[in-house]
């Protein structure tokens, strides 16, 4: 009795062996794909980032998406390599994949709009941090530019969120890629006929030329003019401006000429 359990058990293990060594070997090759494909992962993320750094101006965000793009691609491969170790065939499950990344998509579809125009945004760069632009009826200084949104912070420091779908389908203005043409401003002084004329001029050309907000190029003009309602004779006063501040640099000039200047009689008076 004893020797007939213990041929059956032998019989039963004479059958499990092959099973048992198949799915170890299974696991085994299981193993060493999983780790390959995490070291491979790891490889892929590093070098396409490398690669990426080689190009100049090529933006920090855009080059950790691509680098976790090839990464997540191999771990993909991976785990579909392993499945297959086990018999599971990977063509249903690659299909049922598809079907759900469709659905996801389609569920998503704005949102991957958004992921879509940020690395078009990213790799164009019609406008960088710090810009001044003006996207649909916002105006604003870019402080940050995702994947999937831009920031923009306006003068008076409110802060705009605009979805990267919305910067890149429509007209976009930047102010801050061609400098801006200089600010013009001009003001006059009467003087008397018999006055000295050349003296007047060139104290009032020193005094225009000295000040620091008032532009070299293109040089400021002082020249003489008669005023069209009361035909006087003038001193006209020419200037530009870097920003908009040729009100207080006019206001500047007159209290620096009236310094100089006295309006007495024969002598400049501003208008």
């Amino acid at each position: 009795m004893l020797e007939e359990k213990t041929q059956d058990l032998m019989v039963n293990m004479q059958a499990v062996l092959p099973l048992i060594v198949t799915n170890a070997l299974s696991a085994l090759g299981a193993i060493v794909i999983l780790l390959i494909g995490l070291w491979l992962s790891g490889r892929a993320n590093l070098l396409v980032v490398r690669m990426l750094s080689r190009t100049p101006h090529f933006d920090p965000t855009l080059k950790s998406f691509f680098g976790s793009l090839a990464r997540y691609l191999i771990l993909t491969v991976t785990v579909l390599a392993v499945l297959s170790q086990f018999g599971i065939h990977t063509t249903s499950l690659v299909a049922v994949l598809g079907a759900a990344s469709l659905a996801v998509g389609l569920a998503l579809q704005g949102t991957l709009s958004n992921l879509a125009a940020g690395v078009m945004l990213l790799i164009f760069r019609p406008f960088r941090i710090g810009h001044k632009v003006q996207i649909g009826g916002s105006v604003g200084t870019v402080k940050e530019l995702s994947l999937f949104w831009t920031e923009l912070v306006t003068d008076d420091n409110v802060q705009i969120i605009v979805p990267n779908g919305g910067v890149w389908g429509q007209p976009l203005r930047n102010f801050s890629v061609y400098p801006a043409p200089p600010h013009s401003g001009d003001v006059r002084f009467r003087t008397a006929e018999g006055g000295e004329l050349e003296l007047a001029i060139e104290k009032v050309r020193a005094i225009v030329e000295a000040h620091p907000r008032v532009l070299a190029d293109p040089a400021p003009s002082v020249l003489l003019d008669r005023s069209a309602a009361e035909n006087a004779l003038e001193i006209v006063v020419a200037f530009s401006t870097a920003e908009d501040e040729t009100a207080a640099v006019k206001s500047d000039l007159i209290k620096a000429v009236h310094a100089v200047l006295d309006t007495e009689p024969g002598k400049p008076a501003a208008r």
